[in-house]
């Protein structure tokens, strides 16, 4: 803005009306942002899935993982899709919606996907038997 006013002050009118109008355009692009960075509503099984799933909120992050440099740059692209999504959107791509996880037992699979959902704060279940 104090741009935009040193422009003006220098007569340039049109170049601090357009500089006026890209800030008030952030502005509003961060509220819609800060808006839709709430969690997801929990939702809670019912019935006869009350006993075989598990639903929360994951309290863990990738940071808290010992990933390899090659990986961990992997998940974080695949994060900036998710964050980005109306971006993408503008220039006709989707981001990823499905994520495969492979490796034998005991790899991570489960604590990466939780650690996804950690950061996209989304909630994350799985089987109880896994609880």
């Amino acid at each position: 803005m104090q741009l935009a006013a040193h422009e003006a002050r220098q007569g340039h009118g049109k170049l601090a009306q357009e500089l006026k109008d890209l800030v008030d355009a952030a502005k509003s692009r961060d509220a819609r942002i800060a808006k839709s960075s709430r969690p997801v509503p929990l939702f809670q099984p019912k019935g006869e899935l009350a006993g075989l799933l598990h639903v929360r909120y994951p309290d863990l992050r990738l940071t808290d993982m010992i990933l390899p440099d090659s990986l961990r740059s992997r998940l974080h692209r695949v994060l900036g899709e998710q964050r980005q999504q109306a971006s993408l959107r503008e220039h006709g791509l989707v981001p990823r919606r499905k994520l495969l996880l492979v490796g034998p037992p005991g790899s991570g699979k489960t604590m990466t996907a939780s650690a996804l959902a950690g950061e996209l704060i989304c909630p994350f279940s799985r089987s109880s038997s896994m609880v």
